[in-house]
């Protein structure tokens, strides 16, 4: 066998079931909005003078729009093919074979895949019975003499926000690169107040994540970008990038997302709405969820619906699709995506359905 020995031990990453159409899908945090029509009528302008050409291989416009949007200077943006390449790229950049990268369990499991592939060990560590980071997390990291370590937030998938002072103090205390990965903030109570793009002026080793996937509606496209000191984002900008890794038409797209945001606000709000009905409606059929600021829920399933495993199979038999995780302190919870109302309406029937024939069963 020709492959590395890293790489023939590892596992790779499983992504949530596609599910044929027609199906409620609950399980791959997508947004339940479409993108809007800025973003179509700029598809429209796509020509094929254009699609002849390379595309700008360091994003500028889109990287200027990204700035302008965070307020900061367009040296400390960096465009990629949706935010998991900002991950590898990271991991290539910070990563030394040998050298540990932190994680907190459970997570994105990607974290864990990309490691490996580095060669490098991971330092798992547990979070706390409550769901929340433990106080020693960065003394951990540095025992294991951790050079990169992975933080989502709001976490997966849990959905709990760490305060942007923990994070600064986090960053603080890690001595390695701390690469929070800030999938699903845009789902955020606003009345959170949350931002730390604010604390890259004061943290050199703060990497920031982002995704149009989640909060743009743009899964499909596959666009991603980072934030950071010009010590992180250069190296990774003018090195380890691919040449043309954002093709011309993500780039075009973007442009128009960035310059449409009331319409990915409107679904912001979708979100948070549902997010708070869904999780109080699911609480009156006894199934209790965790509290989130992402878009999604985290739900323990009590033995009233038999187990997780089987809700998951029952529910998907009636087309409607959520995420059941095979890995410790996940196997007795589901992890359910919020949809619009209607998909959100079709879950909570479903899963009603279900309980009312396992009582009359039992009965």
């Amino acid at each position: 066998m020709h492959e590395r020995a890293n790489i023939r031990r590892m596992a790779g990453y499983v992504p949530g079931e596609r599910p044929a159409a027609p199906a409620v899908k609950l399980n791959t945090n997508e947004n339940p909005l479409a993108p809007g029509d800025a973003v179509m009528r700029a598809l429209s302008e796509i020509t094929p003078a254009m699609l002849q050409r390379y595309p700008d291989p360091l994003a500028t416009r889109l990287r200027s729009a990204i700035a302008d949007y965070h307020e900061c200077g367009v040296d400390r943006v960096i465009v990629t093919n949706g935010s998991d390449e900002l991950l590898r790229l990271a991991v290539t950049t910070f990563g030394a074979p040998g050298h540990a990268i932190g994680l907190v369990e459970p997570g994105y499991s990607l974290y864990g895949v990309l490691a490996p592939i580095q060669d490098c060990p991971v330092a798992r560590v547990a979070l706390a019975g409550d769901w929340t980071s433990p106080t020693d997390l960065a003394a951990r990291w540095n025992k294991a003499g951790a050079k990169l370590a992975f933080l989502a937030n709001p976490q997966a998938p849990t959905g709990a926000l760490l305060s942007a002072r923990a994070i600064a103090r986090l960053a603080a205390e890690f001595r390695g690169v701390l690469l929070v990965d800030e999938a699903y903030i845009d789902f955020v109570d606003p009345t959170q107040a949350h931002d730390i793009v604010s604390l890259i002026d004061q943290t050199a080793n703060l990497l920031i994540v982002r995704t149009l996937s989640k909060g743009h509606s743009l899964a499909g496209l596959r666009l991603g970008y980072g934030l950071g000191r010009e010590s992180l984002v250069t190296p990774m900008l003018t090195k380890v990038r691919d040449s043309y890794n954002v093709d011309v038409i993500a780039q075009h797209l973007g442009c128009a997302a960035f310059a449409d945001m009331g319409h990915a606000r409107t679904s912001w709000q979708l979100v948070r709405e549902e997010r708070d009905r869904v999780a109080r409606e699911l609480g009156d059929l006894g199934i209790v969820t965790l509290p989130s600021q992402a878009n999604f829920l985290l739900a323990d399933i009590p033995s009233a619906f038999g187990d997780a495993q089987t809700l998951h199979a029952l529910l998907a038999s009636q087309g409607v699709h959520v995420r059941w995780f095979d890995v410790p302190r996940l196997r007795g919870r589901l992890r359910i995506s919020i949809g619009t109302r209607a998909e959100n309406d079709q879950l909570l029937s479903a899963i009603e359905a279900s309980l009312v024939v396992r009582t009359r069963c039992a009965s």
